[in-house]
């Protein structure tokens, strides 16, 4: 069983059956005017070195592995790796720098988180995350790709589920968008409001996946 947590903004947890974590991108909390992630992780990815994403020693234990910004692969306590580089903007990086795609397999899953991407995918990778079985997608634009590039992408890739990010909730002092503005784009997939902050990964079929923050 493998359980996906929302913590805010782009930190997302991925918890393995034995509770080993995998924590995608901790925010510090008050820097952005969210709680802080109640989470530690044993492996702890980071797609790009922003104070908003590289908060790591909030979810540090002794313990940990840490990547940041990891571009190729590796095998980490029986979870496989791939980071791929891309840009946090529309022009290779000059303005915001580089932002790394990670995708992950754990327990028979495949998950990609896809950090503050600021373009559309290669045709290269768009083949390698077509039918992945959870997409983890910014939606809401200024320092990202927007609502309609986020629908854009995930036409394009057909993920199993999809897990909006990186958009505007109540308390959250940076000018994004809210999920509403996404959502007047989908089409085909079910839209699924939780009540937590977590679901467990295979529960839902062809979604687009919302907890409560």
């Amino acid at each position: 069983m493998v359980i996906v947590e929302w913590h805010g903004h782009a930190c997302v947890s991925i918890k393995k059956s034995n509770d080993y974590t995998i924590v995608f991108d901790p925010h510090d909390g008050v820097s952005i005017g969210l709680p802080r992630p109640n989470v530690k992780g044993d492996l702890i990815l980071v797609t790009h070195d922003h104070f908003d994403h590289n908060a790591v020693d909030i979810v540090k234990k002794e313990s940990s592995r840490v990547f940041k910004e990891f571009h190729g692969e590796a095998l980490i306590d029986d979870v496989k790796i791939e980071g791929i580089k891309t840009y946090h903007d529309k022009f290779q990086g000059r303005r915001r720098g580089i932002n790394t795609v990670y995708v992950v397999e754990v327990e028979g899953y495949r998950i990609a988180h896809l950090g503050d991407l600021g373009h559309k995918l290669s045709d290269e990778l768009i083949d390698k995350l077509r039918n992945i079985d959870l997409l983890i997608i910014p939606v809401g634009g200024t320092y990202t790709i927007g609502p309609d590039e986020a629908w854009d992408i995930i036409t394009e890739v057909q993920p199993n589920n999809v897990l909006p990010i990186h958009y505007w909730v109540k308390g959250l002092n940076l000018p994004l968008f809210p999920i509403d503005d996404f959502l007047v784009y989908v089409k085909k997939y079910h839209v699924v409001r939780l009540d937590t902050r977590s679901f467990k990964l295979g529960e839902y079929e062809k979604s687009i996946i919302i907890p409560r923050i």
